[in-house]
């Protein structure tokens, strides 16, 4: 029996601090036919409110290091502020969203990073998806809206990775569905030349991603991201794309395919 299609699409960067590039995509994405997940970042707007409060973010290697007070302040950015204006924003357009954190039906079952060379604080690595609600949801005909906080089963929060997330999502309802897993940020894709918007590569695999990092053009907060990519594509995923919000509505073919070979 062949799967039904399930688009799941991760916003982040400048998308989510643009309103109306936010509300441009929203409408978009409210539009799109089909089972959908959207898993939304915010690390942007977490760093504003951080240092609002007279908090200093640490990042190493593009991820961010989560103290305690870091925890309370990207709950209330990431499954608050920005999950809850985005659940209302889809609802204006008719799409039945509903606003989740990994905590809420256990649908994200994670850990606190095991420290070995780097202690990133209460950074959460994914254990399970909890696939049997989620897909409750959306054969009802409610659109999952994830935040980037998931939890341990012991009463503890933690920061995980947006880009994660949306991957461990994608892998874990690829058993029920033909997952297909999209990344939208404010780039056409990834880029030969960062100062040429429009050198964009369009498809990378394995060897050519290698070649890539030995040349220096993806590095830096793009390596998790392409890392993955390539998680999803091994686990089970059936097409990853990176672009900006055109890319879902087809409107542009400027975007960049990830695959195996």
């Amino acid at each position: 029996m062949n799967k039904q299609t399930l688009q799941i699409v991760k916003i982040g960067g400048n998308v989510i601090n643009n309103n109306a590039a936010l509300t441009s995509f929203l409408k978009d994405f409210s539009e799109l036919k089909g089972p959908k997940i959207l898993v939304h970042g915010g690390g942007k707007k977490a760093t504003e409110v951080s240092s609002a409060m007279g908090l200093k973010p640490q990042m190493i290697n593009g991820r961010r290091v989560t103290d305690a007070a870091t925890v309370e302040v990207v709950t209330m950015v990431y499954a608050g502020l920005l999950n809850k204006n985005i659940t209302a924003k889809l609802q204006s357009f008719g799409c039945n969203a509903m606003g989740l954190s990994g905590a809420d039906a256990n649908c994200i079952l994670a850990h606190k990073r095991i420290v070995k060379d780097i202690d990133y604080g209460f950074a959460g690595d994914v254990d399970a998806i909890n696939s049997e609600i989620i897909n409750v949801l959306l054969q009802n005909n409610v659109t999952p809206v994830f935040c980037a906080i998931t939890h341990d089963k012991n009463g503890q929060l933690l920061n995980t990775n947006a880009d994660t997330i949306a991957s461990e999502v994608s892998i874990g309802m690829s058993d029920l569905y033909h997952t297909e897993l999209n990344f939208i940020f404010e780039l056409k894709g990834v880029l030969s030349t960062i100062e040429d918007k429009n050198s964009v590569i369009k498809k990378i695999n394995s060897s050519k991603y290698e070649t890539l990092i030995s040349e220096g053009i993806i590095s830096d907060g793009m390596l998790p991201k392409m890392q993955n990519c390539f998680n999803a594509l091994n686990r089970g995923v059936q097409k990853v794309k990176i672009g900006d919000a055109s890319m879902i509505q087809n409107s542009n073919d400027l975007y960049t395919t990830i695959s195996l070979k």
